[in-house]
C-alpha cells in the first residue's frame, strides 16, 4: 500500500520503517528540514536498536523516502498517518497544535478517497476534532475517513514491538477504513480489536496509565519493604507469578520516565478532569513517583552524609537502557539535587551523553564507567544497561575511593556485592 507517515520522530520513524520492511511505499513527511537531509543520508536522528540498518535497506529497496513536503506525501497515498508531537502543556493537558496543523495541511492536498490515521497519543475526541477540521477546510467534498490507531511501542525494543503486537486497535465508524487498515497490518497476524474512535483513544492513555500504576505500587512497596526489612523483589515475584497481576512492570527503582508515562498519566487525568471525574488514583500514582527521586536522593545522603565537594559518579542518563531519550529522565532530577547540594558529578551512558549535555552542563562526561568510578566517593547506578551489569567490578572497586556502590535499578545481587567487599544500597532490599 501507498501511505504517508507526518512526522519522523520515534513512532513516526518506526512505523515507516516497519511498513516499509513489510513491503509497502512510505513516504515519511516532516518540516524539518535538517531532519530530512539527515534521513535521505541514511543518517537516524534518534537510537533505536536496528532502526538505521532498516531504513538504510527499505531505500536501497526504494520502499521509503523522505520529505518536508506534506502535499507530495498526501496525494501520493492511499493512509496518511498523523504521528505529530503532543507534548504536554504546564496544565498537564496535550498540546495538539501539531495535529490541528497538520490536519489542515492534509485537508487542503486531498486529492480523493484517503484515511486518516491519528497515531500520535490525542485525548478522547481528538478524532472529532480532526474530521471537522478535515470537513471544514477540504477541497469540494473529497471523502475521507479517520482512524484511531494507537501505537504501544516501548523505546529500545520498538521494531520488536512493532512487529510482535499484543494487539492491534482500530478505531473508526467506516467499515471500509476498518478493512484496508486490517490488510495493511495483516502480516504481522496479531489480534485486532475493532471499535470506535473513542474507546480506541482511551484505549492508549489507560493502558499506559495502569502500567505507570503497577510501576508506582511496585515503588510504594519497596519503601515498605526497607522499613519491614523485606525483599521488594520477593515480594513482587510473589505477587506477579499470579496470572491475574503479570511480572511486567513491578520493577522497583527510582520512578519512570520517558516522553510517555508522564505524559500520558498526566493528560489522562486532565482529561478525567474535563469530561467531570477526579481521577484521584492516577493523580497519587504521580505523587509517588515524583517522590521516588526524592526518596533515592535522601538514600544517597544517609549513606555519604555530606556531599559538599564529593565526587560522585553516575551511570545511565537516559530514563531506560537501549535508547538515548532524555525526556523526563529521573536522571536529570537527581543529578540536579546532587549539584544544588554542592557534589561534583561525573557520568557516563552508552548512548544519551550528547543529548544529556543539552540539559546537564556542568557535570563532567566520561567514556566508559571505569573513567567514572575513578577516585569517584561512590557510583550511583541509573539506568540497567547490560554494559553496566557486566562491569568488571573487581576493577571497579579499585578505581573507587570508597568501594560504595548505591544502585537504583537493583542491577547486582546483594550477597555478591557483599562477598566483593563493597558497600551495596539498593532499593527496597534490605
Amino acid at each position: 500500500m501507498k501511505v504517508c507517515i507526518i512526522g519522523t520522530g520515534y513512532v513516526g520513524l518506526v512505523t515507516g520503517a516497519c511498513l516499509a520492511e513489510l513491503g509497502n511505499n512510505i513516504i515519511c513527511v516532516d518540516n524539518d528540514e535538517g531532519k530530512i537531509e539527515m534521513l535521505k543520508r541514511g543518517e537516524i536522528p534518534i537510537y533505536e536498536p536496528g532502526l538505521e540498518e532498516m531504513i538504510r535497506n527499505c531505500q536501497a529497496k526504494k520502499r521509503i523516502s523522505f520529505t518536508t513536503s506534506i502535499a507530495d506525501g498526501v496525494k501520493a497515498s492511499e493512509i496518511v498517518f498523523i504521528a505529530v508531537s503532543t507534548p504536554a502543556r504546564p496544565d498537564g493537558s496535550a498540546d495538539l497544535t501539531a495535529v490541528a496543523t497538520v490536519a489542515r495541511q492534509v485537508a487542503e492536498n486531498l486529492n480523493g478517497y484517503k484515511i486518516v490515521v491519528d497515531k500520535s497519543t490525542v485525548p478522547v475526541k481528538t478524532g472529532e476534532k480532526v474530521a471537522e477540521t478535515i470537513r471544514r477546510y477540504r477541497a469540494d467534498s473529497v471523502e475521507f475517513d479517520i482512524v484511531s490507531n494507537p501505537e504501544f511501542l516501548r523505546e529500545g525494543s520498538a521494531i520488536y514491538d512493532t512487529f510482535h503486537p499484543d494487539r492491534i486497535v482500530i478505531g473508526t465508524e467506516s467499515p471500509k477504513a476498518a478493512r484496508i487498515l486490517t490488510e495493511l497490518y495483516k502480516p504481522l497476524q496479531a489480534p485486532v480489536i475493532v471499535t470506535d474512535v473513542n474507546s480506541a483513544e482511551i484505549i492508549k492513555h489507560a493502558s499506559n496509565s495502569f502500567l505507570a500504576t503497577k510501576i508506582s505500587f511496585a515503588n510504594a512497596l519497596a519503601r515498605i519493604c526497607e522499613k519491614a526489612g523485606a525483599n521488594v523483589e520477593e515480594v513482587t515475584r510473589g505477587m506477579g507469578l499470579d496470572k491475574r497481576i503479570g511480572t511486567q512492570f513491578l520493577n522497583a527503582g527510582i520512578g519512570y520516565g520517558g516522553s510517555c508515562f508522564p505524559k500520558d498519566v498526566s493528560a489522562f487525568i486532565k482529561i478525567s478532569e474535563e469530561l467531570g471525574y477526579d481521577f484521584r488514583l492516577l493523580k497519587e500514582v504521580e505523587n509517588i513517583n515524583h517522590e521516588q527521586i526524592q526518596f533515592f536522593f535522601e538514600k544517597i545522603k544517609e549513606v555519604l552524609w555530606i556531599l559538599e565537594g564529593k565526587q560522585l559518579g553516575v551511570l545511565g542518563l537516559a530514563f531506560k537502557p537501549n535508547t538515548d531519550d532524555m525526556r523526563n529522565a529521573p536522571s536529570v532530577a537527581l543529578i540536579r539535587m546532587l549539584l544544588k547540594e554542592g557534589a561534583k558529578v561525573k557520568a557516563y551512558d552508552p548512548q544519551a551523553m550528547k543529548r544529556a549535555r543539552q540539559e546537564l552542563e556542568t557535570i563532567q562526561y566520561c567514556d566508559d564507567p571505569y573513567q567514572v568510578a575513578d577516585s569517584s566517593e561512590a557510583l550511583i547506578i541509573l539506568s540497567e544497561w547490560n554494559e553496566f551489569k557486566e562491569m568488571d567490578l573487581e576493577r571497579i572497586k579499585r578505581l573507587l575511593h570508597h568501594p560504595i556502590i548505591i544502585d537504583g535499578r537493583n542491577i547486582y545481587d546483594p550477597a555478591r556485592m557483599k562477598e566483593l567487599g563493597f558497600v551495596y544500597h539498593c532499593v527496597g532490599r534490605s
